[in-house]
Order: structure tokens, then C-alpha cells, then sequence
């Protein structure tokens, strides 16, 4: 996975990155898909997004979420200060003061948001942490000038444009979907659906977490979270593609991330976690699962 760069797994920092945009600055991404009509992107920033002490992360909102309700912070479940979940575990409301700092759209500190508790986290299916914090939108935004970053609620597209924004290295990596994996696995961990880049987002250590936010739409798609290091099958830092026949291929070099789209369904009024809500799909923990 794109290690945390504190933490369990964290001997080393991964390869040199290949950067499309840096502090400031947001290119659309290279031509990935020329059957796609072209469509006018939305620039994409640093604002919203969260350096948390080991990896990325953003402010997030559903789309029903309201001014008043507690901020949602999102990263990547092996990001958690705990360290990270086993195979098939599911964390709901921990308590957590864990603080993120905020960042303005040129990637320059707004100010520090704190976390109240771990609304949910899991590596199971898919690799997310979602906190609840001490801070409304409205507050955030009165007090910073930071609006949240929506999810989108679409699955995302093959060949899409799409920015993956560090909080953590004030970097912004650029590429399309390459295409879409029906199970990627990593040591002990499996999951579903996820997105395969084009070669040109090779993110690294500390990227965990980031927001991957549709150019088009300007929306969050997915979230940042692995890359296969050394060319190793199914490994620790080298996930392997399983298709739906069950074949095992390995790619090197190549980077993944996870999709969000299913989230919302989880969250019900005032941003509280509902993992029984109509279409909600994420994992429940054992004790509550039918």
C-alpha cells in the first residue's frame, strides 16, 4: 500500500515520484482514452484537502450532508493512528482526537481541525477512515474559507480524468482510469472494485489517503491507497490483480485506489453512520452483520 509514513509498515519512503502537478498548480491529465469526448475540466486545488501526521486525507461531505452537520475527515483505513485493521474488522464510533491540518487551495495551512471520534474505518473490501470532527462545515468555512470536497455518487468511468490531491507532500499527481479491478489483494487484505491508474500517477509514501477527484466534475471519486513496489504477487506493498475468473496478475510500477461512490447510502441524517440505510454496502462489524 502507499505506506504511512509513521507507522507499522513504515522502513522507507517509495520510489522518486512522477509529478503532473505540484504546489499550486493542477494540469489536466494527458489524453488517456482519445474514444472519450472531450470534455471541460475543473481545476483542481489543494482546498479541502488534510495532512494527517503519516498520510493524506480531505474534508468530505455526502451530498445531502447540510451546513450544520459535523465535518467529515476522509483517509485510508490503514492510516488509522491505531494502526492497522485486520482482515474482516470493521471500527465504528472510537473515540479519536486525532488533529488534521487544513489546507488552503495553493497548499498553504489554514488552520488545524480535530477529530472527535472514528466514525467507521475498515481494510475489508475497501481501504477508508472516516472521522467525525469537533468542526461543522459552516464553522470550517467561516473560520478558514474551506468548503468540503462532495462525493461523488456515480461509479466512476474507464478513462476519466482524475487528479490524486496529497495533503501530506502538497503534490498533485494527474492521470486517467486505466480501468477497474474485480479483486485486488495485499497480504492479508482483499478488495473489491478497485481503480487501476495510468502510469502517469505514481504516488508514493504519505500519499495515502488522498482524495481522487474527477476532473470533469470536480467531485471525489475514489481514494488513494496502493501501489505495487517490487513486482512481488500478493504481497505486502505489492497488491495482485485477481480477474473474475480467478487469474492472478501482477503489475509493477502501477498504483490503485478505491472507490467511494457507495458511501453516502451510509450516512443518513446529520452525517451519523447508518450501515443498515437502503444501498448501504460497506462492511458491518461482526457483531452486527446479517
Amino acid at each position: 500500500m502507499n505506506r504511512p509514513l509513521v507507522g507499522t509498515l513504515a522502513t522507507a519512503v517509495l520510489g522518486a515520484a512522477a509529478l503532473v502537478g505540484t504546489v499550486g498548480t493542477a494540469h489536466a491529465a494527458p489524453i488517456g482514452a482519445q474514444h472519450l469526448k472531450h470534455h471541460k475540466t475543473k481545476a483542481v486545488d489543494f482546498a479541502g484537502t488534510v495532512a494527517l501526521s503519516n498520510c493524506s486525507g480531505s474534508v468530505v461531505r455526502m451530498p445531502t450532508s447540510q451546513p450544520n452537520d459535523p465535518a467529515l475527515v476522509m483517509s485510508n483505513g490503514h492510516c488509522l493512528e491505531s494502526g492497522m485493521p485486520g482482515a474482516g474488522e470493521v471500527i465504528v464510533d472510537q473515540p479519536s482526537s486525532r488533529s488534521f491540518t487544513l489546507l488552503d487551495k495553493s497548499a498553504g495551512r489554514a488552520g488545524t481541525i480535530k477529530a472527535t471520534k472514528i466514525a467507521y474505518a475498515t481494510m475489508t473490501d475497501t481501504d477508508v477512515s472516516l472521522y467525525e470532527t469537533s468542526s461543522t462545515y459552516a464553522q470550517i468555512e467561516q473560520k478558514y474559507g474551506i468548503k468540503p470536497l462532495e462525493l461523488a455518487t456515480d461509479h466512476p468511468v474507464k478513462g476519466g480524468a482524475i487528479s490524486v490531491v496529497s495533503g501530506y507532500w502538497k503534490k498533485i499527481y494527474s492521470c486517467n482510469i486505466d480501468g477497474f479491478v474485480p479483486t485486488l489483494k495485499e497480504g492479508d487484505w482483499t478488495w473489491k472494485d478497485s481503480v487501476r491508474y495510468t502510469p502517469q500517477c505514481q504516488t508514493i509514501g504519505g500519499t495515502s489517503g488522498s482524495p481522487v477527484v474527477d476532473t470533469a466534475t470536480g467531485k471525489v471519486a475514489a481514494i488513494n491507497n496502493t501501489g505495487n513496489e517490487d513486482g512481488e504477487k500478493c504481497t505486502v506493498n505489492n497488491p495482485c490483480e485477481v480477474d473474475e475468473n480467478g487469474n492472478v496478475t501482477v503489475h509493477k510500477g502501477t498504483n490503485y485506489a478505491e472507490e467511494t461512490y457507495g458511501i453516502p447510502k451510509c450516512f443518513g441524517v446529520g452525517n451519523k453512520l447508518d450501515l443498515s440505510a437502503a444501498g448501504c454496502a460497506l462492511p458491518k462489524p461482526a457483531a452486527t452483520r446479517r
